[in-house]
């Protein structure tokens, strides 16, 4: 397991996330053929509703994205209510844990198919909010503009991430193995659209992302 140590001078996000490195070989027949293996999972994950903004590119999208996440409503309840229902926040905090499989799946960073309940290699928490002493009211209403600059910066990373699965393909084809630098890549582009999902969409937070890939 990723080991989640702060470095020093960091503040722990309220997000966590991390993957667990294969230190074995990988099946190289569902590598070479994940796309199309993947396919009956992602028909499952596109039922679950397209509410939200999708950002991120390629084979991060689906773990970066916010499709089927409940926005307007805790969105609405935080401004006139404050409050957030917690089968809201259940819904969105499962519903994450089971797209960040699939990406994990589809990054090769773990030949398990994805489940559609048990955890397997990823892990994801984020706090239960308290929504009237914890978050602020008024803030969801423009957190999707504050987070403009990291949309950017994750287009250009998610690009990248796309290129480093592509090499890491070929790699696991030929030994067997995800490079460990290529591995910890992508788990920090993933890392990095969670966390802005969590700000922006799923609201669970008023703490800024950071501009980093680590944890």
């Amino acid at each position: 397991m990723e080991s989640n140590n702060q470095p020093a001078g960091e503040v722990p996000y309220p997000l966590q996330f991390s993957i667990e490195y294969p230190d074995r070989d990988l099946n190289r027949l569902t590598t070479g053929f994940r796309l199309i293996v993947a396919i009956p999972i992602l028909i499952v994950a596109g039922t679950l509703g397209h509410e939200g903004a999708n950002y991120g590119h390629g084979a991060t999208t689906i773990a970066a994205g916010t499709a089927g996440v409940l926005f307007l409503g805790p969105l609405l309840m935080i401004v006139f209510r404050q409050k957030y229902p917690r089968w809201w926040y259940d819904w969105n905090l499962e519903l994450l844990r089971f797209t960040n499989r699939i990406g994990a799946y589809l990054a090769l960073m773990d030949d398990r198919y994805p489940s559609t309940d048990e955890r397997q290699a990823v892990a994801l928490e984020f706090p239960y909010p308290d929504a009237k002493q914890g978050l602020n009211r008024w803030l969801p209403l423009v957190k999707w503009l504050l987070a403009v600059p990291h949309y950017i910066l994750l287009v250009f990373l998610s690009i990248a991430a796309v290129v480093a699965v592509i090499i890491a393909w070929f790699a696991i084809l030929f030994t067997g193995r995800y490079p460990r630098g290529l591995f910890d890549f992508v788990l920090g582009v993933l890392r990095w659209g969670n966390r802005v999902n969590a700000y922006a969409f799923v609201l669970v937070t008023d703490q800024y992302p950071p501009f980093r890939l680590s944890p």
